[in-house]
């Protein structure tokens, strides 16, 4: 293969500019999105070496890689399941680096013909890494086409219609698909199947966001000392893009104040003048508790909760929820969702006072 990602001369990936994600959509709007991921590609990792957590996922990554170059042949298809922000992009920049090869990005919902993907394949050289974003959401009618194209590296592009309609045969190079889902149980089981290596990530532990906030501040030039770390960490629900767009505001907290470093009381300031409480919870979070704490025992649909905190419901369901069901301040039923007795705490609120009594269905 061809070693032409590490050259200065020769890019690592080609972005469309469709490649947004959810979390930072919901979190920062529209404006700050273009803003949010130059920074973010400032602070991505460049080597394997350099990537904080996913132990047993970065493991296993390796082990095939090095194995498929010491055969001299691409790896097997990767797909990367969990939830926004936990580094399933910067997985795919890394792969497409430790095989010296380029890194082509796209999205699911971008790809609305086939036509659109053929023509990405088709520039795909030997060893070439194609990433998609969202690749749930990619149509059916495109991912028929993915099917031979993962298998046997050729697809056949129908040319016209009706009776002047022909086939036309394409033969790709041999290259790695890597998909990235937050929605993993919403692809099909044959394209499914047809990935090689399949690796869920998971949230962070604090003393991985500590250590990844530390090294980002070494980027950034802040002196971040060890407390202040912790405290963001604790509060960036698991997930390091979130703990490095906290890390952006402790710092220009720091540059305001004129202090020569961030401490835990920079941090605590910074965090508090964001609406970040010591659960992590922003806004739209207590805004979700307090429209489930109206409920109180009876369980609420995510349209009642979408349209009473006007959210999507895609964006509730994969960015806000899943911090709130792992802090335990929501239930999810068959009927709907429930607020929690720890969920009223962390408002503040009486567990009684909405109809929540000890021993009941919340815990």
């Amino acid at each position: 293969m061809t070693r032409d990602a590490g050259s200065e001369d020769a890019p690592t990936s080609i972005f469309h500019a469709e490649r947004i994600g959810a979390s930072l959509e919901s979190l920062l709007g529209p404006a700050a999105v273009a803003r949010e991921i130059e920074f973010e590609n400032t602070l991505r990792p460049q080597r394997f070496e350099e990537f904080v957590g996913q132990r047993q996922s970065v493991e296993n990554l390796r082990v095939a890689i090095q194995a498929a170059r010491a055969r001299d042949e691409a790896p097997d298809h990767v797909l990367l399941s969990g939830p926004p922000g936990l580094g399933k992009t910067s997985l795919a920049k890394l792969i497409a680096i430790e095989l010296g090869t380029t890194l082509h990005s796209t999205t699911g919902p971008a790809l609305e013909r086939a036509r659109d993907l053929v023509g990405i394949l088709t520039q795909l050289k030997r060893g070439d890494v194609l990433f998609i974003d969202e690749i749930h959401r990619v149509p059916p009618a495109v991912e028929e086409y993915l099917y031979s194209a993962m298998e046997d590296f050729a697809v056949d592009l129908t040319l016209d219609q009706g009776p002047n309609a022909r086939v036309l045969p394409l033969k790709l190079e041999r290259f790695v698909l890597v998909g990235a889902t937050t929605r993993e149980g919403l692809l099909s089981a044959p394209f499914r199947g047809r990935f090689g290596l399949l690796e869920r990530l998971s949230p962070y532990p604090s003393e991985d966001l500590i250590a990844i906030l530390l090294r980002s501040s070494r980027i950034l030039g802040l002196a971040l000392d060890d407390e202040a770390a912790r405290v963001i960490a604790e509060r960036s629900r698991g997930t390091p893009r979130v703990a490095n767009r906290f890390l952006r505001r402790v710092r220009d907290l720091v540059q305001v104040v004129g202090a020569d470093s961030a401490t835990q009381p920079h941090a605590r300031e910074a965090l508090r003048r964001m609406g970040v409480d010591e659960f992590g919870l922003e806004e739209l979070d207590r805004r979700i508790l307090s429209c489930l704490a109206r409920g109180g025992v009876r369980p609420m649909g995510l349209k009642t909760i979408a349209a009473a905190v006007g959210e999507a419901e895609d964006t509730i369901e994969e960015v806000f929820e899943p911090h709130l069901l792992r802090c335990g301040f929501i239930e999810r039923t068959s009927r709907g969702r429930l607020i929690t007795r720890a969920g009223c705490q962390a408002l503040g609120l009486d567990p009684e006072s909405v109809g929540l009594e000890r021993g009941g269905a919340a815990p």
